[in-house]
């Protein structure tokens, strides 16, 4: 057997299975035999294994065109420019900016051609627009806050040798130390960070989307492009129509883009609200990937038990749905029911129903000061038994990203940025669904049964 990905899934492998996993992670190559291509594949897709790829570099095959789209951020523009005087062809799409000759004077000094869009259409509008003047089967894509180092692609093309993989993204980091309150928060916790871990990028993974602001796409998947009906969250969209196309979208946080982080409270807060307002439009295109809790009923039940003051209800709850995942996984590990405490089917079912029940509080919390506080603060005035159980949950997620983490910044100012972040975030949401006229970013998803066996 085999345990790992996000959410856990367990596997069990046949002998000769169990022998290439076992080869593979001392480093032998995958072999041509289709079987065992078919396993190492299922492994990349579920995120227990990741590729370890040598591909093309960028002095060789295949070539790659950048793409910037910009409108008046000239001098954003020339920063991220100079990061690119050595390399590929580079392509500067005004979106209709107010003063043209200052993109084409940037553009003119770094040797990149500009293609001008005489009315602004937005980001996705421009990113199409380069797109369709591109040339070369790979377009990397930055945003004009972006600063490029040198060697920024070179984690990035090796992905392309796998010939499922249609887009790469690399880690997003702060350009410049934070000085203030709110760029340390920024450096610490920035929605385009998506963590150290590299990941299979899709709706329900470690890595659920991965920003537009910098990723490297194969042509040939791209398609139509991205939405341009959308003014945000094109990106999150164009990265899960690939996935849901059949191309793979790997996230590789080896390699890593410099970026202009907002660091103004009125401006970081705007755009806050701005991501927030996605998710609606986001959930009517891509049906249950964009809920604010994903768990299982048993999940659910435990912590609604505990929360209205009866946690020994709560472990009832969470016993029983860790003995009935542990008879289920009998039948994985070929033990026979009923089981001894110490089986492998009841230390699988303790560590994934009973360890995710309580793992559960984590994503429990944020999805209340994310989406639900406007719900959870008046039943917390309205219901006294309820104020400790949601200021607990509310407040662990900060506090435990924050001990994760370990940022240059006191927990006090950390949580308060954190609940500043998803209250801006949570204003979006309730917006976007007052104007799609849904209720569908505000519900959960729970699953009655655990689906990952």
């Amino acid at each position: 057997m085999i345990t790992g990905g996000y959410p856990t899934r367990v596997l069990r492998l046949s002998p000769a299975g169990a022998r290439h996993v076992a080869g593979w992670w001392a480093g032998t190559p995958v072999p041509g035999n289709p079987k065992a291509r078919a396993l190492a594949r299922r492994l990349l897709d579920i995120g227990i294994a990741h590729p370890g790829l040598d591909g093309p570099r960028l002095d060789e095959e295949p070539a790659v065109t950048v793409v910037i789209p910009v409108r008046d951020r000239h001098a954003e523009l020339a920063r991220c420019l100079a990061g690119l005087t050595e390399g590929p062809r580079v392509i500067v799409v005004d979106d209709g900016s107010r003063d043209p000759a200052a993109i084409q004077s940037a553009a003119a000094a770094a040797a990149a051609s500009v293609v001008r869009r005489p009315v602004n259409g937005g980001p996705a509008a421009a990113r199409n627009t380069g797109l369709a003047a591109a040339t070369t089967p790979l377009v990397a894509f930055l945003d004009s806050d972006c600063v490029p180092g040198a060697g920024w692609l070179d984690a990035l093309l090796p992905h392309f040798a796998d010939p499922a993989v249609g887009a790469v993204a690399p880690r997003i980091v702060p350009h410049e130390v934070g000085r203030t309150w709110l760029a340390r928060y920024e450096e610490a916790s920035s929605t385009l960070d998506m963590g150290q871990r590299p990941s299979i990028v899709r709706p329900g993974s470690r890595v659920p989307y991965v920003p537009g602001a910098a990723l490297v796409v194969r042509r040939e998947a791209a398609g139509t492009g991205f939405a341009e009906d959308m003014q945000v969250g094109e990106d999150v969209d164009f990265v899960w129509r690939l996935g849901a196309s059949g191309w793979r979208v790997r996230y590789e946080p080896a390699a890593t883009m410099g970026h202009q982080h907002r660091v103004r409270l009125r401006e970081w807060f705007a755009r806050r609200k701005d991501y927030g307002t996605s998710a609606a439009a986001l959930e009517l295109r891509h049906p249950g990937a964009v809920r604010p809790l994903h768990a299982s009923a048993w999940t659910a039940a435990a912590w609604l038990a505990a929360a209205a003051g009866h946690p020994e209800a709560g472990a009832v709850v969470s016993g029983t749905g860790t003995a009935l995942l542990a008879r289920r996984l009998a039948r994985v590990t070929g033990e026979a029911w009923p089981l001894p405490a110490g089986s492998a089917a009841w230390r699988l079912a303790a560590r994934q129903a009973a360890g995710g029940t309580l793992a559960a509080a984590r994503p429990l919390g944020s999805a209340i000061s994310r989406t639900w506080w406007p719900v959870a603060v008046p039943a917390a005035i309205a219901v006294r038994r309820l104020r400790l159980p949601l200021a607990v949950l509310v407040l662990a997620p900060p506090l435990l990203d924050w001990l994760d983490r370990r940022p240059p910044l006191d927990p006090a100012r950390y949580v308060a940025a954190r609940l500043l972040d998803d209250a801006g975030y949570s204003a979006g949401v309730w917006q976007g669904c007052v104007e799609r006229r849904t209720v569908r970013p505000l519900l959960p998803v729970l699953r009655g049964r655990d689906r990952h066996l």
